[in-house]
C-alpha cells in the first residue's frame, strides 16, 4: 500500500524530531492550521510544499509520492 503524503509530512516532521509548531513557525502559520494539512482537513498549498522541500532537502516528489 502507498504511503499517503498526509503520513509523510507527518513521517518527515517526527524523523527532523520537529513539533508542529515548529513546523507551522517555518511555514508562516499557526500550529492548527499545520495540524489540519497533517490531518487532510485542509490541503496543503503549493507555496508550503516547497518550502517544505527545501526545508527538508527532499523532492517535492517524494513527498507526493510520485516515481
Amino acid at each position: 500500500m502507498e504511503m499517503t503524503y498526509l503520513k509523510r509530512l507527518r513521517d518527515l516532521r517526527e524523523d527532523h524530531d520537529k513539533t508542529q509548531q515548529e513546523i507551522a513557525d517555518v511555514l508562516g502559520t499557526s500550529q492548527t492550521m499545520y495540524a489540519r494539512y497533517e490531518r487532510g482537513a485542509n490541503e496543503l498549498p503549493i507555496r508550503h510544499l516547497i518550502t517544505l522541500c527545501r526545508y527538508y532537502g527532499v523532492s517535492a516528489d517524494h513527498i507526493l509520492g510520485l516515481k
